[in-house]
């Protein structure tokens, strides 16, 4: 990831292991969803081997999100 992204996260069950995020980023430009699947779960790698259980994306460039 990119220091440039801009993302929100939002805890589903109050428990802090189940979360959404939604992540703006540039870096996203010409890359598949899958691709940006895998940069952001490499940037969260250690996270999701402990206290994150599950992940929810959503994952977009500047204009697909209207910026």
């Amino acid at each position: 990831m990119t220091p440039e992204a801009t993302v929100e996260l939002k805890d589903l069950t109050g428990t802090a292991d189940h979360w959404q995020a939604s992540i703006v980023s540039a870096a996203f430009e010409g890359k598949t969803l899958m691709e940006r699947h895998r940069m952001v779960m490499a940037a969260l790698a250690d996270e999701m081997k402990g206290p994150i259980h599950a992940l929810t994306l959503d994952v977009k460039t500047p204009a697909e999100a209207g910026i």
